[in-house]
């Protein structure tokens, strides 16, 4: 939303309208969808036994509850997948400085 040039305080409505009404819960359909994707690779044997975290819940993603720890989940989940697919990738760690954490990620999957 955007605020209306002719009005001040008034939102327009013009960019949810163009994206549609069920927009704004696109976000909660995509982290439902990762969730099962990640459940048929095993995420939770595999990736969060290994590190002692608990399973991610439907929304997990979807609503900034603890950005720190959302984060630190988000570059284990990264780090365990491109070891999935055959890369080594060191596993980052929670005190880890966040943009060469990203930086390593994004770069490993550049290499793709």
């Amino acid at each position: 939303e955007v605020e209306s040039p002719g009005r001040p305080g008034e939102r327009s409505e013009e960019g949810s309208a163009e994206r549609g009404p069920g927009a704004a819960f696109h976000m909660f359909v995509l982290m439902e969808d990762l969730l099962e994707k990640l459940k048929l690779l095993s995420y939770e044997e595999e990736a969060l036994r290994r590190h002692n975290m608990r399973p991610l819940s439907r929304h997990y993603f979807a609503l900034p509850t603890n950005p720190g720890e959302q984060f630190f989940m988000f570059c284990t989940l990264a780090a365990w997948l491109i070891c999935k697919a055959g890369r080594p990738f060191e596993q980052p760690q929670e005190y880890d400085d966040p943009n060469a954490v990203i930086s390593n990620v994004l770069s490993e999957l550049r290499s793709f």
